[in-house]
């Protein structure tokens, strides 16, 4: 089956049925279709996988996905052009250019916590690129899979976009196949094995993974304006299960009590006195996720360290939003991603103490910081090491299209959004055109002493040496 599919992908990229900036166009014009018509189902198919607030399934990936399709479109003919570069003085004269071209057959596989985007982003830098493309759904969220299944072969070009549901076994199968990129979405330890996957065949992969995204939260700030906006980006984002979730607070030790009652002011305020019942707040994807949580917070060292919610309802999936103060660095909170509704709050002396804190940890793939000091924000810029930024807010870096969104390290490697996903997806051919003109005899052997001095003279860009070899000096004997 997957081979075939393949098969059948090559033979359509072959025939150039996926080149044309129409073609391109006509799919992307598709997907907008898709969306605007089938809203209601895709919204319902979230809400079943995830509980997924309606309003918060439109804004974090409906509006999104839509925006993305029409900003490609905007930008296909632009972006599709070769770009003009300098020519050196040792091809003088010559024209030189970047020509984008598609890649040939990719595999995205998506993941589950955002379903819906995290599996049409990617393909729309990939259409975009002119490429034909499989997507693979995650099957940990059915209802999404599903509803891309059936839809997509309605609005899109079937013969070059293709949806293949499944499990392991269907992945392992597609993996054992020759591709042109692999665009990987999930966990580090599923990356492993896609990389080694790819490496058989030489593939060139992206990984968008996550990490221990940290929030540093200075004492001068706008401290009700921070926490809303810390809040949202934690449980209004799938309630902590986002790859750009804030993952931990850092702050003083003199600023944390004020912090952590302004967090449990803002989380009453929005989610009531039960969050469990608060239809504003997303379940846990499965069991298994809501057992590595609660393992997360009954660990001994880690229990006694909360100080706001940890009531949880097994039947629902469902986990209230957790604050801890001063959990222990080595406890396993603080060792992985949390991934879900629970956010440790670590103490230092001083702010700019928080940096080091950060940067002995592996690399994440998105960093926060809120302060009013322009200093320290120029500082946090500089020495911390991240996929993404954002200052003074937490996840709306990935909503500016103009803006790479990836990580580095153990967060990944690779980008899109917007002409990043286009380049995700294209091969940048370099192409030197030259006429018949401006022999320069001293480039074709025998090296005589003297084709060695003019040679040496263009290489290093002198302008005598250059005439010299447009005359044609020294003379060809025939």
């Amino acid at each position: 089956m997957a081979e075939e599919t393949v098969r059948e992908l090559r033979a359509s990229f072959a025939a150039g049925r996926t080149r044309s900036p129409e073609w391109r166009a006509e799919q992307l014009r598709g997907l907008i279709r898709m969306i605007d018509e089938k809203e209601a189902e895709i919204s319902a198919a979230l809400h079943e996988d995830l509980a997924k607030p309606h309003m918060e399934s439109y804004l974090h990936e409906i509006s999104l996905t839509k925006s993305s399709c029409k900003f490609a479109i905007n930008g296909l003919k632009n972006w599709m052009k070769p770009e003009k570069v300098p020519a050196s003085i040792t091809t003088f004269p010559s024209s030189a250019q970047i020509v984008p071209e598609p890649l040939g057959v990719v595999l995205i596989i998506s993941a589950w916590n955002y379903p819906f985007i995290l599996s049409i982003d990617p393909v729309i830098g990939a259409i975009a690129a002119g490429n034909a493309v499989v997507l693979k759904p995650s099957e940990i969220a059915p209802a999404t899979s599903s509803v891309l299944a059936n839809l997509l072969p309605k609005y899109v070009d079937n013969s070059c976009i293709k949806v293949v549901e499944g499990g392991v076994p269907e992945t392992t199968a597609l993996l054992e196949q020759r591709w042109d990129k692999i665009f990987y979405t999930g966990s580090g330890t599923v990356a492993r094995i896609v990389m080694a996957a790819a490496a058989k065949h030489l593939t060139p992969v992206a990984l968008e993974l996550g990490g221990k995204s940290p929030v540093v939260v200075d004492s001068n700030v706008d401290l009700h304006v921070a926490v809303k906006r810390i809040v949202v980006g934690k449980w209004g984002c799938n309630n902590g299960q986002a790859c750009i979730a804030p993952d931990y607070i850092i702050t003083t030790k003199s600023f944390a009590p004020e912090l952590v009652a302004s967090l449990k002011r803002v989380l009453v305020r929005f989610y009531g006195e039960d969050p469990l019942q608060s239809a504003d707040l997303s379940r846990i994807v499965n069991s298994k996720q809501f057992k590595r949580l609660q393992d997360l917070i009954e660990e001994k060292r880690v229990a006694d360290k909360i100080v706001f919610g940890g009531e949880a309802d097994e039947e629902q999936l469902k986990i209230a939003p957790t604050v801890l103060l001063d959990v222990p660095q080595d406890s396993a909170i603080m060792t992985g991603e949390i991934f879900g509704p629970l956010l440790p709050i670590v103490t230092v002396e001083k702010i700019e103490e928080s940096f080091n804190l950060i940067n002995a940890k592996p690399k994440p793939l998105a960093a926060y910081l809120f302060t009013k000091n322009k200093k320290l924000q120029e500082e946090f810029v500089a020495n911390v090491p991240a996929g993404g930024m954002l200052v003074n807010d937490t996840a709306l870096h990935l909503a500016n299209p103009y803006l790479p969104f990836g990580g580095v390290g153990d967060s990944g490697m690779g980008c899109y959004h917007g002409k990043f996903g286009f380049d995700c997806f294209s091969h940048k051919k370099a192409v030197l055109i030259r006429g018949f003109g401006g022999e320069a005899n001293a480039r074709y052997p025998p090296y005589t002493t003297e084709k060695q001095k003019i040679l040496r003279g263009l290489i290093n860009g002198s302008f005598i040496a250059l005439i010299l070899a447009l005359l044609g000096f020294p003379r060809e004997k025939r």
